[in-house]
């Protein structure tokens, strides 16, 4: 750690400040509230992981036990078996496939259209934009359920996977990163009369990898994570998501044969594990490419 520190000469603080006693106090102060903080954001999904292989005899014990007596793998198994777990996980898999889909693309094209293209009045819709931005979600949610329903699309996955295919976040982040692309990549496609859509998917596409994946990433994190949407218009049980299923639950486990409030945590816990491994899996690439995705040439 020292040794990085001596190589550290930008930024607010550098090495000659950390030789100072006033700043080595700084510095241990914001280490401290940093560690404070993670523990804060992994005390939770610890207590769950934890609590989840207890018996229900187990949960409400006196004194409490952090962990427990045995660590039974068998017990996510039967909880999988019980509820037919995996038909809400192939369902959440379709949203969340359509989803990163309809966001790359949509989102990728009208903000290729306001980075590049700029046809006139793009400033106008573009200001648009921005304006629904800062509408709350919640606000738009009446108006949006009953298009919904007008257009008959109760029990369908289109709805869900156009809600990402309109994001103002995803647009500007996509924006940004086009302008930063170098003009005479395109001056060079238009040379050579290449249509508008075509370079699009065929340069545009392979030199913004960096920033189409983190906005796959953050829209997959949503979609898996979303349950408003997908519980007023996925009315049917054979198309539920995991999400909106653990919300039945609730009101249902009473009527399961052997399933308790354990079960119902086990739940809980399969339902989150999808998120944690991709993150584990990719997370240099995710850190580094949200790096890539902030930096202009």
């Amino acid at each position: 750690m020292f040794k990085s520190l001596k190589q550290k000469t930008g930024g607010v603080l550098n090495y000659s400040d950390y030789k100072r006693p006033t700043f080595k106090v700084i510095y241990l102060l914001i280490i401290l509230f940093l560690f404070i903080a993670v523990l804060t954001a992994l005390i939770p999904p610890l207590w769950l992981f934890l609590s989840s292989f207890k018996e229900a005899e187990e949960l409400t014990s006196v004194p409490y036990q952090l962990f427990p007596k045995v660590f039974n793998i068998g017990k996510l198994l039967d909880v999988w078996r019980i509820l037919n777990f995996g038909e809400y996980f192939l369902n959440t898999i379709i949203v969340v496939l359509g989803a990163v889909i309809c966001s790359v693309v949509f989102n990728g094209l009208l903000a290729y259209t306001f980075a590049i293209i700029r046809p006139s009045g793009y400033k106008f819709f573009y200001t648009l934009v921005l304006g629904s931005y800062m509408i709350p979600a919640f606000s738009s949610i009446v108006p949006l359920f009953k298009q919904i329903v007008d257009f008959n699309l109760i029990n369908s996955y289109l709805p869900l996977w156009l809600m990402f295919g309109a994001n103002a976040f995803y647009l500007i982040m996509m924006k940004n990163y086009f302008e930063s692309l170098p003009k005479s990549i395109f001056e060079a496609a238009a040379m050579d009369r290449c249509s508008p859509l075509k370079t699009f998917f065929l340069i545009v596409v392979p030199l913004s990898k960096p920033i189409l994946s983190v906005v796959a990433i953050f829209t997959m994190t949503a979609a898996w994570s979303d349950f408003l949407l997908p519980y007023l218009v996925l009315t049917d049980n054979d198309m539920m998501t995991v999400m909106v299923k653990i919300y039945d639950l609730q009101s249902t486990m009473g009527s399961i044969q052997g399933f308790g409030p354990d079960k119902l945590l086990m739940v809980l816990t399969i339902s989150i594990l999808p998120q944690i491994i991709i993150f584990a899996l990719f997370q240099k690439q995710i850190t580094a490419n949200s790096y890539a995705s902030a930096i202009k040439e």
